[in-house]
């Protein structure tokens, strides 16, 4: 491997780490939206007004990438498998978060890279060292300190939040085996697939909506729209492993964003707690990149 290919390679990945926490602090933003509308509305309804908003951002790129890219899928049992993922995820975040409180489904959310970094040595053939491992359970550590999981999480709603966490996992895994397909035709399957599971679960359960709350539906399409797009293309540009642990940023926008929407302040211990898991995301990307470097397999070709 040359110095320009070196520095090629080394670019695309940084573009894919700024892709990937961006399109985190997107996702937090989707949360805390989608914690409010599930308070008056139920998770079906939000999740069809959803798929409808993201179909505006959407629509236009169908069109430029053009129909045919649709139908062309790089292996559709993969493709089906992480449609299902992707929807049983956004489904179940929904329903607990409407009955528990943001921080409680966040902390499960925030195992993860746990669960990606264990799964990527299986499925990626992604080498992990132990330090790696070790700084991954310490952010998962941090976690716990700052959110404190309350007794609530042996309820039902607390069920969903574990295997809602771990489809999101299995999902950004399927994201890079299917590198080869494009942005756009990922992000329009899994909204359809949204779109039809919303459809099937409002029957009998749809509200009326104001002005203000059908505005807020279609925004929250939009911006997960936009999330799901930066996520899936960092995951072509870099490993699984060294993004999974930038999803620990969710937790500072948590308290950024649950501050605004909330007037949530965070205490002593959620500071503690954050500190430790930048700490540990900051370090595995040090070790990613003292002893390994990057390797030519590790960036994708362009999906498109």
């Amino acid at each position: 491997m040359n110095l320009r290919a070196a520095g090629t390679a080394g670019n695309a990945v940084l573009v894919g780490v700024v892709l990937m926490l961006f399109g985190d602090f997107l996702f937090s933003l989707n949360d805390a939206m989608g914690k409010w509308l599930v308070a008056s509305f139920s998770v079906g309804q939000v999740l069809v007004m959803r798929s409808l908003g993201s179909f505006v951002m959407l629509t236009p790129m169908i069109a430029k990438q053009g129909s045919d890219g649709l139908f062309r899928l790089e292996r559709p049992s993969l493709q089906i498998l992480r449609v299902v993922l992707t929807t049983a995820d956004v489904a179940l975040f929904y329903a607990a978060v409407a009955y528990l409180p943001l921080a409680d489904v966040m902390t499960f959310y925030m195992a993860g890279p746990i669960y990606v970094a264990a799964l990527s040595h299986f499925f990626l053939g992604e080498t992990i060292g132990w330090r790696r491992w070790l700084a991954v359970v310490i952010g998962f550590i941090g976690v716990i300190i700052a959110l404190r999981p309350s007794s609530a999480m042996l309820s039902w709603p607390a069920v969903f939040g574990l295997i809602g966490s771990l489809s999101f996992a299995l999902t950004l895994i399927l994201s890079r085996r299917l590198r080869q397909t494009s942005d756009v035709t990922l992000v329009t399957w899994q909204t359809v697939a949204a779109l039809v599971a919303g459809a099937v679960l409002s029957i009998g359960s749809w509200n009326p909506m104001s002005g203000l709350d059908l505005a807020a539906m279609l925004a929250l399409g939009i911006v997960a729209a936009s999330a799901h797009m930066m996520i899936t293309r960092s995951l072509k540009l870099a490993p699984a492993s060294l993004l999974a642990p930038l999803q620990y940023s969710l937790l500072l926008w948590a308290i950024i964003l649950g501050y605004l929407f909330f007037g949530d302040l965070p205490d002593t211990q959620v500071l503690v707690g954050s500190a430790v898991i930048v700490l540990a995301g900051l370090f595995i990307f040090h070790r990613k990149k003292v002893v390994s470097g990057i390797a030519p397999d590790d960036v994708a070709p362009d999906g498109h």
